[in-house]
């Protein structure tokens, strides 16, 4: 087979480099969507020591959490929580509620992929009402 070599910058909206899209926000948890399509969006969530996702749900979409550095408390529902920690991966399907906390002394870091979209966020304020 003759293979015609490319660069990385030719596949920029192909390879992503997650150390170079991972940014933090003192006051939030924080996304950074890299990229988008009809089908999926991918983002490098992340968070300081105390931060939160709120637990929420996707009507129509699946959303997957790969760890790439931490630990954190995962809420797979209300009332519910389990620790996650870099190299699970983590699936909730559509209509499943997911959030998490980190409650250690360390930054934490995950990629998600979810899709279809638009993936839409129901938030669950204390999960008081489903």
């Amino acid at each position: 087979m003759n293979l015609t070599e490319v660069s990385r910058e030719q596949l920029s909206n192909r390879i992503f480099h997650w150390p170079s899209i991972k940014k933090f926000n003192k006051q939030t948890a924080n996304k950074e969507i890299f990229y988008e399509t009809e089908n999926t969006v991918g983002a490098v969530w992340c968070m300081y020591p105390g931060q939160t996702l709120p637990i929420h749900s996707h009507a129509l979409a699946d959303d997957i959490w790969i760890v790439i550095q931490g630990e954190a408390d995962y809420y797979p529902e209300c009332g519910q929580k389990v620790k996650i920690k870099a190299g699970d991966i983590v699936v909730a399907r559509k209509g499943e509620k997911h959030g998490m906390t980190n409650n250690s002394q360390e930054c934490f870091v995950m990629l998600g992929i979810a899709g279809p979209t638009p993936i839409g966020f129901i938030e669950h304020d204390l999960c008081s009402n489903g």
